[in-house]
């Protein structure tokens, strides 16, 4: 049986998203199939619109409940840094989750995590690190990016890009780092594929 993977992502500016989209294309070509989520907005709309945000994708689903999670093997999670930290957004939607966190409804299935920052030090490796704390408490193994098939990418300093061992990333979506969501995704996919679900 092929694992479900949900893809679920936070974007104030459409970065996570068009990385999400990348992770999704990265499944597809490993042979799988994923669903896309965003999560629910925390923001009032004239904050947003002082902000420049562009409105959210409509044709993308917004997660309502951690409970639409528990039919998943897997998770992707695209997270934008907050002062080297998951944003308000993630941490609302985590927060929520507390019947989940009881029952252990996500302990022993697969996650892995793709981080956007506004700059260099803009804390990418920090903000999946501490996803991993949250994570941990609901049980779930962590499916890191690693070297083993993007050496060439992570180790190129031909440009400033995103994305670390811990997983893809991005400061304004460049082909390099579509390049690694696209590989995260294919590698996440084979990963579980290898094991056996119910």
């Amino acid at each position: 049986m092929s694992p479900k993977i949900a893809i679920v992502y936070y974007s104030t500016y459409g970065h996570l998203a068009t990385l999400a989209r990348a992770e999704a294309a990265g499944i597809t070509t490993a042979g799988g199939t994923a669903d896309l989520y965003q999560l629910p907005e925390t923001l009032p709309p004239d904050i947003l619109t002082k902000m420049s945000a562009p409105p959210k994708d409509t044709t993308i689903p917004t997660l309502t409940s951690g409970a639409q999670l528990e039919a998943y093997d897997g998770f992707l999670l695209g997270v934008p840094t907050r002062y080297g930290s998951m944003p308000a957004q993630w941490k609302t939607f985590w927060d929520s989750m507390g019947g989940e966190w009881q029952k252990g409804a996500f302990w022993g299935k697969y996650a892995g995590v793709f981080v956007g920052s506004g700059s260099q030090g803009g804390g990418q490796e920090v903000t999946v690190m501490g996803m991993l704390s949250t994570l941990v408490h609901h049980g779930a193994l962590f499916v890191p990016l690693g070297y083993k098939t993007v050496f060439g990418t992570l180790t190129d300093l031909s440009e400033a890009r995103g994305g670390s061992p811990w997983g893809a990333g991005t400061f304004a979506p460049s082909e390099m780092e579509l390049s690694l969501a696209r590989e995260q995704g294919k590698m996440f996919y084979e990963h579980l594929a290898r094991v056996k679900f119910d």
